[in-house]
């Protein structure tokens, strides 16, 4: 027996982790650090916890409350959103609050891009919450009024007028008394991209609002970075970091869906299929481009969060080919990057909290949070970002989109797009992978309901009520007319079978049963993934098996590295 796909217990881990990795001293304020490899074992406060996190944990906490339909975690939801509302400054920019582990304040438009998502998700879960609207145009406005317009281009030959927006950030720290202050920096880098990561929110804003100002900010950040900013090449690959440029890819598809201009969207599509290149096809996607040799690179969850969320909005822009990414990313690399086993975490209740640390129940809490850096087949705790706090806030959000399209209605059809069990108003769906080539579907209601076949679905058979039935076929959709009560059984063979890939560098035999990774050879070592046979005696690590590494020296004071 193999471990199937649940999200729901995705969710309910991820909910766990992000209202209990919290200050309740500071109004449940989230703690970005983990170390697990410390003895004992601690978090910690830093600057981002009331900046970029005030944002994404929003989000993801609800993205999880509403996969799970609970209200359970409703009081943290609050804090989250009391930390979002506050730090505004006249400009419309949201700052970070002076905590004790803080230094300068400022606002980064890297972390707008989370402020800005987090009250879009918040309008349209409350469309009435007036104080979001008012922050949420604001930012927007104000962004708009900080840019530098480039209306010339003085060249050699002559002076030529832009003919369409060009619009850019003079840098990607904003002072609150002192503004674009250029002797200071982030110290990331490609500060072109990474402020770009607002593309997305900023056109999901103008969809629900039609306000032109975002719409106008939107296309001149586009034409930037596909222009004068020469961060892409011709076949829009790019060096560095993915999580930012994938961001601004899904903002990019989005784009040229909502304005209808294909420009956009084709460049978009060119910049996903760079980065799927450099990545596996189970969903390990690297966190940076050409910056490492790709053999010490390590995949960000927040990657995989980009890739699908762009894929699907890739299939919504007419490339339906993305549904077998879709797919094996979110049931192989997303979920295995979720901390599910913490045994080896020294714990030290005795050590009071204090000073922006926490060391009670550090391995309790941990559950349910994702990975900032795993090996395809090995969550290394020696890294600095074993477990993540932007990626606590950013991977249930891929989750819930994926929930969401499990089952859709398509010109008057319900589809299976995910073969995993989920129940809605038209009908109750029961998958057996990767244990059986069997997929069920019962109807609710009268209808027309469709399954999506994948290249791994072959000599498929199919019954309704035990007798055989031959569906019409209609791209890559099969489709039955069923009465309610009516039970489709969609029945293939399925057998592991052996697929050599080169990720990261190395070669792997990955091993598939349809579209479930259930091992991956060479094993790795610290937290192993993809031990999905359920009959063998999983490998976990001991207390002794994990060490302190110099690599997790990082106290609440010190100020964060380059790639933080």
């Amino acid at each position: 027996m193999y471990a199937s796909f649940e999200p729901l217990k995705n969710a309910a881990l991820i909910h766990h982790y992000l209202t209990h990795m919290v200050d309740s001293m500071e109004d449940n304020l989230p703690y970005w650090l983990i170390l697990p490899n410390r003895k004992p074992a601690e978090a910690a406060h830093c600057r981002v916890d009331d900046a970029e996190l005030a944002g994404s944990w929003y989000e993801g906490l609800l993205s999880a409350m509403q996969m799970l339909g609970t209200k359970e975690g409703a009081h943290v939801l609050a804090s989250f959103r009391r930390h979002l509302m506050q730090s505004w400054g006249e400009n419309g920019l949201r700052y970070c609050k002076q905590y004790p582990w803080t230094h300068t304040i400022h606002a980064s438009f890297h972390e707008m891009g989370y402020i800005l998502s987090a009250l879009n998700a918040l309008l349209e879960h409350d469309p009435s919450d007036g104080e979001a609207a008012e922050r949420a145009e604001g930012l927007v406005h104000g962004m708009r009024n900080l840019v530098i317009e480039r209306k010339v281009r003085t060249f050699w030959s002559g002076d030529f007028e832009e003919p369409e927006p060009v619009f850019e950030f003079p840098n990607d720290v904003y002072l609150p008394d002192r503004g674009f202050d250029l002797s200071r920096h982030s110290g990331r880098g490609e500060s072109c991209i990474r402020n770009a990561v607002i593309l997305e929110p900023l056109v999901r804003y103008y969809e629900r609002t039609q306000d032109p100002v975002a719409l106008d900010l939107a296309k001149g950040i586009a034409n930037h970075l596909l222009g004068v900013s020469r961060y892409f090449n011709y076949k829009m690959e790019y060096f560095g970091h993915v999580h930012s440029a994938i961001w601004f890819a899904w903002g990019l598809a989005k784009l040229g869906r909502v304005t209808e201009e294909t420009r956009y969207t084709e460049k978009a599509k060119a910049i996903y299929d760079y980065t799927r290149s450099i990545s596996s096809s189970f969903g390990w996607v690297p966190e940076y481009a050409q910056w490492h040799p790709l053999s010490e690179e390590h995949c960000e969850t927040c990657c995989i969060r980009d890739m699908i969320l762009c894929a699907l909005e890739l299939i919504r822009c007419g490339y339906p080919d993305y549904w077998e990414d879709v797919n094996q990313f979110s049931r192989n690399q997303l979920v295995e990057n979720q901390v599910r086993y913490t045994g080896y975490v020294v714990c030290d209740n005795s050590r009071p909290d204090g000073n922006g640390i926490t060391y009670h129940e550090i391995g309790q809490r941990m559950l349910g949070g994702f990975t900032g850096g795993s090996e395809p087949n090995t969550i290394s705790l020696d890294r600095f970002r074993s477990v993540a706090g932007c990626c606590a806030g950013t991977a249930p959000t891929a989750l819930k989109a994926v929930w969401d399209h499990v089952l859709t209605t398509e010109n008057g059809v319900h589809i299976i797009n995910i073969p995993c069990d989920k129940e809605d108003d038209l009908c109750s769906l029961k998958s057996l992978l990767p244990n059986e080539g069997t997929i069920l579907l019962t109807a609710k209601e009268d209808g027309i309901f469709g399954v999506r076949i994948y290249e791994w679905m072959n000599e498929m058979k199919h019954t309704v009520n035990g007798l055989p039935v031959s569906p019409k076929k209609k791209g890559r959709i099969l489709q039955l007319a069923l009465k309610k009560g009516d039970q489709w059984i969609i029945s293939f063979p399925l057998e592991t079978r052996c697929v050599m890939e080169t990720v990261r560098g190395m070669d792997y035999q990955v091993l598939y049963r349809g579209c479930d990774v259930i091992d991956l050879l060479p094993h790795g070592g610290h937290i192993r993934l993809y031990q999905r046979d359920l009959s063998v005696e999983p490998f976990l690590p001991k207390p002794e098996d994990v060490h302190e590494s110099g690599a997790s020296n990082y106290g609440p004071t010190q100020q964060k590295t380059s790639d933080q």
